[in-house]
């Protein structure tokens, strides 16, 4: 079914998408997004009103563009202006900057950061919707959509929130971090999770504080760091204790 979309024209995808019944619609959507042809990408972007359409299928779009193992810059265009300057239901928003951070990320690991434009718009629309969050979950959404795309360039804004939020938004941000490739675990990322874990500066919620260590152990780890990890287990809990002794074996080996 896909490769016949990908010989189809816009307007032969369109009456497709407009006259297939209702419960036929999810499927269709998810093959014009696999397609990913310049005529089935155009004929959703006809189709699709984020203002009208039943959440269930927007959420399919976004998901299945989410997931897409090799999307385009044309798919991280359209669901960008499907997002951009309207009144979405939080649910879409949430689905949808997710979705941004993922596409982001996988054109970049693509080697097609050089699509500057859309990935540069990409990264200042999670960012706008970070700066302008004033209720936790849309901070910890944006965060998520942060992990997902994995550029060097806003890991100070994700250490910055994993040190300094309330919980929620410090456990998102420390799970973000430990999605990034070993290189960009730099000494200043690895100051911060020793402080996180040592609660230098505040108490950490147990997740969070696990985090900064599996960072600190997964990264080339100096031999202080499990000396004073090890320490510590003596006054946690017992199966964190025995999380992270189980990670300094692994680590061992």
């Amino acid at each position: 079914f896909i490769q016949m979309l990908r010989s189809a024209k816009k307007r032969d995808v369109l009456q497709l998408l407009r006259r297939a019944p209702e419960e036929a619609r999810p499927f269709l959507v998810e093959a014009a997004v696999a397609t990913q042809s310049v005529a089935s990408l155009a004929a959703l972007s006809d189709f699709l009103d984020f203002s009208q359409e039943p959440k269930s299928l927007l959420e399919k779009f976004l998901y299945t563009a989410a997931f897409s193992p090799r999307p385009s810059g044309e798919l991280l265009q359209l669901v960008l202006d499907k997002l951009d300057g309207k009144q979405l239901a939080p649910e879409i928003w949430e689905t949808g900057i997710v979705a941004v951070g993922s596409l982001v990320g996988k054109l970049c690991q693509q080697k097609l950061c050089g699509l500057q434009q859309v990935v540069e718009r990409g990264v200042e629309t999670i960012l706008r919707g970070l700066r302008g969050a004033e209720e936790e979950p849309k901070v910890v959404i944006s965060l998520l959509a942060l992990g997902n795309a994995r550029l060097p360039e806003t890991i100070p804004t994700l250490l910055e929130h994993a040190e300094d939020g309330p919980t929620a938004v410090t456990t998102a941000a420390t799970s973000a971090l430990q999605r990034f490739p070993a290189p960009h675990i730099s000494s200043k990322v690895k100051q911060v999770m020793r402080r996180i874990f040592h609660q230098k500066r505040k108490s950490y919620d147990k997740t969070c504080r696990l985090a900064a260590a599996e960072i600190l152990l997964d990264n080339h780890p100096l031999p202080m760091d499990v000396i004073n990890i090890l320490l510590a287990t003596t006054e946690m809990e017992t199966e964190v204790a025995t999380f992270l002794l189980l990670k300094v074996q692994n680590s061992l080996r």
